[in-house]
């Protein structure tokens, strides 16, 4: 069997992803199984042990006809199944037109109508969007839940031993969106109740180490270390796995703390975990505000800033 997952949206979908990967592979493991990721994404899945190929779309330089070089590719692979994840019409096209023996995919894909299966998609049904995911395949396999996974490789591994020699938490304070980044105060406030024998790691991208530097200058702690920029997603996910415990916001570094089974608390400012993107870990704790905010969720997203001006789901959370 010939098979392709599709999900072109973001890193934290793309983890999730991995959840079908794990199931497919499960019930079919002589199957070749493919991925089509958006580019960026796709240094998740090196050395990934299930993972035949890894199909790369580039979105940002020649869109177009880089979305014309996929069908073609697709095509010729010849697939009997084309699970598409991602709910937008470009991956819609991509399932269309990929020739394959079963299409299927998420009714609110606007090329949905092109699928042989789709099926619905609801937020905030109280499932989880692995749930959710896993739908598409339990006609042909079941509906066990399965959690997704990633596979650091042994040089992940290895580069992050050196950050292993002491008990340590690691905290990522970014996220795209303001409006789901806990406050910077309380990331100063939370470093100042660490144990100062602990060691603590900042995580995120290059363009986040100003951010953390400043909040580690707040501080004033002598404990912390910024490794912004300085690990890919495998490395972080290398040394999230075996944390004291993770501080994250509803981004990224949350769903790589769900693919290792790392400890984690997630910090839910203008989200919710109802919306089904909260943490799958063992032992997984959820920290948002006490208050009754009649603003609160105000998208599925986030926003730059606070609609209201005031962000209280983020300011009123309690360290």
């Amino acid at each position: 069997m010939n098979i392709l997952i599709i999900q072109t949206a973001f890193i934290g979908d793309a983890i999730l992803a991995t959840s079908v990967l794990e199931k497919l592979h499960q019930f079919f493991p002589t199957a070749q199984i493919d991925l089509l990721v958006r580019k960026g994404n796709e240094s998740l899945f090196v050395e990934h042990p299930f993972l035949n190929e890894v199909l790369v779309w580039d979105k940002k330089q020649n869109k177009l006809k880089n979305l014309l070089g996929l069908i073609n590719k697709v095509r010729s692979k010849k697939y009997d199944k084309v699970i598409n994840l991602h709910r937008f019409a470009s991956s819609g096209i991509i399932t269309a037109f990929s020739a394959a023996t079963e299409k299927i995919g998420f009714d609110k894909n606007p090329l949905s109508l092109l699928f042989t299966k789709k099926i619905k998609h609801v937020i905030g049904d109280g499932r989880h969007e692995v749930e959710r995911n896993q739908e598409l395949i339990a006609d042909f396999t079941d509906t066990k839940f399965n959690k997704p996974r990633l596979y650091p490789t042994a040089n992940d591994y290895k580069k992050v031993e050196e950050y292993k020699t002491q008990p340590y938490v690691c905290m990522a304070p970014s996220s795209v969106w303001f409006t789901k980044q806990l406050p910077e105060q309380k990331w100063v406030e939370l470093i100042k109740k660490t144990d100062s024998n602990t060691k603590i790691y900042l995580l995120g991208a290059a363009n986040d180490t100003e951010k953390c530097d400043l909040i580690i200058k707040k501080s004033e702690a002598k404990n912390c270390v910024n490794l912004c920029g300085k690990l890919n997603l495998l490395q972080s996910a290398a040394l999230i796995q075996n944390a004291e415990m993770n501080y994250v916001n509803d981004s990224a570094p949350l769903h790589l703390a769900s693919a290792t089974n790392a400890n984690v608390t997630a910090f839910f400012c203008s989200t919710v975990p109802a919306f089904g993107f909260g943490p799958l870990s063992d032992k997984s704790i959820i920290k948002q505000t006490t208050e009754n905010l009649d603003c609160r969720p105000c998208g599925l997203h986030g926003f730059k800033e606070c609609p209201k001006g005031h962000f209280k789901c983020g300011n009123t959370i309690e360290i």
